[in-house]
């Protein structure tokens, strides 16, 4: 039995999705697979290339997967879709971190194991008046798609929960200059948090200008800001919304953890495109042994899951899908930095 795996597997942030695939089929193959038959992996790089997950999706498509996991990032699952989705024989696509909005409802086959990115903003909106008792604060959000969802969904909650934003300003590129708008807020002394929505070089960046002005107030990021607790000192308190921790206290999470780290002991710890893979694999595999290898029966009975059929219960949580193909229930986290490592934030 064939499944298809798609992703930038030379990626820092990739790299961990194929490894826990591997996990996941090599246990699974021990415990005499599906049906008595094994699961073999066909393993395509998409290298982040919306041009190459094309490619790879067709090759997919061509290779007869009885489905896929993958892409790993919303801009190739995006290229993607109508490839896994077209043609007389669509084939099932679960990408395990592609969190952009547009990535709802692309497709009838196409369904993802992780929250939109609208879900991150709205969750650190309710931390940060919720659990950090903060009222004033500005944001800073890249001007792109990505920042401006984050940026929409913080701004409407915070609102909502009486919150008062001093200042919501864009900037461009990977080493922002955001000089005149730390000056201004380190004049001003009322901002009590900055929210960074935006990806993790850039955070990067706002928060050695940010310490180079003495600016000590919390710094906060969604999912874009994954992987800048190997910044060091630099990062230390920074808070972070995530879809998954290797530090959640979940059973089925410990005995990932535990298993990943036993079968890659240099590996680090796993993010989380490598927990919800590892969960799309095993998902797959209860799929499979109802309703066969057939694509659509396959398609037909993941779309059942939590509604007509049981939910799905794995390391990143209880997996429902609704009508579009998406998990709404699926928690989001919040993470500090502490010692180089991003921790499970109290209460978060």
């Amino acid at each position: 039995m064939l499944i298809g795996l798609a992703g930038p597997f030379a990626d820092p942030v990739g790299a961990p999705m194929k490894l826990a695939a591997e996990l996941a089929v090599e246990e699974i193959n021990a415990q005499g697979g599906v049906g008595g038959h094994p699961i073999q992996l066909i393993e395509r790089n998409d290298f982040a290339n919306a041009d190459s997950a094309v490619f790879v999706a067709t090759d997919l498509y061509n290779a007869g997967v009885a489905a896929v996991v993958g892409h790993l990032f919303s801009g190739q699952t995006l290229a993607a879709a109508p490839v896994y989705n077209g043609g007389e024989s669509p084939v099932v696509a679960i990408s395990p971190a592609s969190s952009s909005p547009d990535v709802s409802g692309v497709g009838d086959y196409t369904f993802r194991l992780c929250p939109s990115d609208l879900a991150h903003g709205a969750a650190l909106a309710r931390w940060i008046r919720n659990r950090l008792g903060l009222e004033r604060g500005v944001v800073l959000y890249l001007n792109d798609d990505y920042g401006r969802g984050v940026r929409q969904t913080f701004v409407t909650e915070f609102t909502r929960l009486r919150g008062e934003l001093l200042a919501v300003d864009p900037y461009l590129g990977d080493t922002p200059d955001v000089a005149l708008y730390l000056d201004r807020l380190a004049k001003s002394g009322r901002a009590q948090f900055i929210v960074v929505a935006g990806n993790r070089g850039e955070a990067e960046e706002i928060l050695r200008q940010a310490r180079s002005r003495k600016v000590t107030v919390p710094i906060l990021g969604a999912d874009g800001l994954e992987g800048i607790e190997e910044a060091g000192a630099l990062a230390e308190g920074v808070y972070i919304s995530q879809a998954y921790l290797p530090s959640i206290d979940r059973p089925a999470n410990h005995r990932f953890v535990e298993a990943y780290h036993r079968k890659y002991p240099a590996a680090g710890a796993p993010n989380q495109p490598a927990a919800a893979t590892y969960d799309a694999i095993y998902l797959l595999r209860d799929v499979i042994a109802r309703a066969g290898t057939g694509r659509q029966a396959i398609r037909e009975a993941v779309a059942a899951v939590g509604t007509t059929a049981p939910a799905f219960e794995g390391v990143t949580g209880r997996v429902v899908f609704d009508s579009l193909g998406d998990v709404p229930a699926s928690e989001v986290h919040i993470g500090v930095v502490h010692g180089g490592a991003i921790r499970l934030a109290e209460g978060g």
